[in-house]
């Protein structure tokens, strides 16, 4: 017999289904609520939403899949509409990109979307060749972000995303990791480079890169994007099996994601969120953790002391 109840059927029950219900696109628009917070690139001033989504496994659909096309489209409609636009993808990552820019042409919303890939290969010269088919199936002529995937060869990279960047290929460069296992290295890389963004694994679950890697990156202006937020799914089903405490009303929360998303953003280092997903009604309640009340230490004191 299965027991608990999964993130669905939590938000079906949640006091935040009326918001849910809501038709696709417009949940900003009728409850007047205020656009995505922003947070500031270090190394260019601009401001970024604090909430994007990730497209692992979401996103890998085929054309032919309409009701999961149709889902993703609503994702990606429900990112702009709050105000969101940072949409990270990878080769690692299937169909991932094609789709992507299948539904930016669809939606025409190229001009509203931060889009985010990742080079994942051995060689200066694959490297070139993989990020410029990237760049066809995202149907991109510039990429806003190109990361250096789980540091793969990330010195002969590096090299070539700061040309791209001086030919305005890329606008910024970043590495990224997801897991602790490599913080190691992204320690090294981080102290030995100029970089615009680092994308790293945080959660309420996973806190390692708080000692090191987190306070690193502020020191040296680098931008967080925070990946694998609800401790990869583990944490957030066990959370799902436990009612929400009446504080996370303190916080203009609703849901259990709502409050994990929110402690990754009560860290200072931390820009931006992406939380993976091709499911519409948890791009809503994810976005819901980018208005209302900012975290704060009580908000981060209270929810550590609850795991």
């Amino acid at each position: 017999m299965r027991t608990g109840i999964t993130r669905a059927e939590f938000l079906r029950l949640s006091a935040g289904t009326a918001l849910l219900a809501m038709s696709p696109f417009s949940l900003g628009a009728e409850m007047g609520q205020q656009s995505l917070r922003r947070r500031t690139i270090p190394s260019s001033g601009e401001q970024l939403p604090v909430i994007g989504v990730g497209t692992y496994r979401g996103f890998d659909i085929s054309h032919s899949a309409r009701e999961a096309w149709a889902d993703c489209l609503k994702v990606l409609g429900e990112l702009f509409a709050a105000g969101g636009s940072v949409i990270d993808s990878s080769p690692m990552y299937g169909q991932a990109e094609e789709v992507v820019g299948g539904l930016l042409n669809e939606l025409r919303a190229h001009d509203r979307a931060f889009v985010a890939t990742k080079v994942w290969t051995q060689g200066r010269q694959q490297g070139v060749e993989q990020m410029r088919h990237s760049m066809r199936l995202l149907q991109r002529q510039r990429i806003d972000l190109m990361q250096v995937h789980n540091l793969v060869d990330w010195e002969a990279h590096l090299a070539t995303l700061r040309q791209w960047k001086d030919e305005g290929l890329i606008r910024y460069l970043g590495v990224t990791h997801y897991t602790s296992s490599g913080y190691d290295e992204l320690e090294q890389v981080l102290r030995a480079e100029k970089l615009d963004f680092l994308q790293v694994n945080y959660a309420l679950n996973d806190r390692e890169a708080e000692e090191r890697i987190l306070p690193l990156a502020r020191e040296r202006g680098v931008a967080v994007l925070i990946n694998r937020p609800f401790g990869g799914g583990n944490l957030l089903r066990s959370l799902l099996q436990q009612p929400l405490p009446d504080w996370a009303a303190d916080y203009d929360c609703m849901s259990w994601p709502q409050l994990l998303l929110k402690f990754c953003l009560s860290h200072p280092a931390v820009t931006c969120v992406i939380p993976g997903t091709g499911n519409p009604r948890h791009m809503l309640d994810n976005l819901q953790a980018g208005r209302g009340k900012e975290a704060d230490q009580a908000l981060r004191d209270r929810l550590i002391r609850l795991l």
